[in-house]
């Protein structure tokens, strides 16, 4: 006696469907996980966390010590740090004013970033050589070798030259009316017409 099965698309096949695990993302980490996170944050990356979600905002801590510590670390690494005394500590709104707002945005152009072996690195990253830097293009490439109190006396010189040289101007042109004026007052329109 010879049996056949038929092995087809309506024979029950095992399905590999149910060890497939669905994509784990960052949002659907733990709590304790975001604020293991969240505690290693500098300010601006904390701030930068907080604003994505409402689930973040309530989460992560921008209070008064994390921008203390971040100001410090600043300071530390002898770059800029708001000299007003309106830099208020109180919310992140009067917090990011004025100075703070620029020099967080400084930051993530990596404008403070060095690409030297010994310098400072990427600040944005925390990785040794900032590979992300922007190269500077057309007058500034040129003026590169050149401090910047080269190009500041440069300018203040040219301003001054351009300034006399308005000056000028002015005088010939108002010597030129008064001129003119002192033909017609004469009487002498029809010399006038030749110059």
């Amino acid at each position: 006696m010879a049996t056949t099965s038929a092995i087809g698309p309506t024979s029950k096949m095992p399905t590999h469907s149910h060890l497939a695990s669905p994509k784990r993302t960052f949002t659907s980490l733990p709590t304790e996980i975001h604020l293991l996170i969240a505690s290693n944050l500098t300010y601006p990356d904390a701030l930068s966390l907080k604003h994505t979600n409402q689930y973040f905002y309530s989460l992560v801590y921008t209070g008064v010590n994390l921008k203390i510590e971040w100001l410090i670390e600043r300071r530390r690494l002898h770059l800029d740090c708001p000299h007003d005394k309106g830099c208020e500590l109180g919310s992140d709104m009067r917090f990011c004013r004025g100075s703070v707002r620029l020099l967080m945005k400084r930051r993530r152009e990596h404008g403070e970033c060095e690409s030297r072996p010994d310098g400072r690195g990427c600040l944005v990253f925390g990785t040794k050589i900032c590979t992300y830097k922007k190269e500077e293009l057309g007058m500034l490439a040129v003026f590169k070798g050149f401090s910047w109190s080269v190009i500041r006396r440069v300018g203040m010189f040219l301003w001054w030259v351009s300034l006399a040289l308005l000056g000028a101007g002015v005088a010939w042109f108002w010597m030129e009316h008064q001129r003119r004026r002192e033909i017609l007052l004469a009487g002498g329109s029809d010399s006038l017409v030749g110059s």
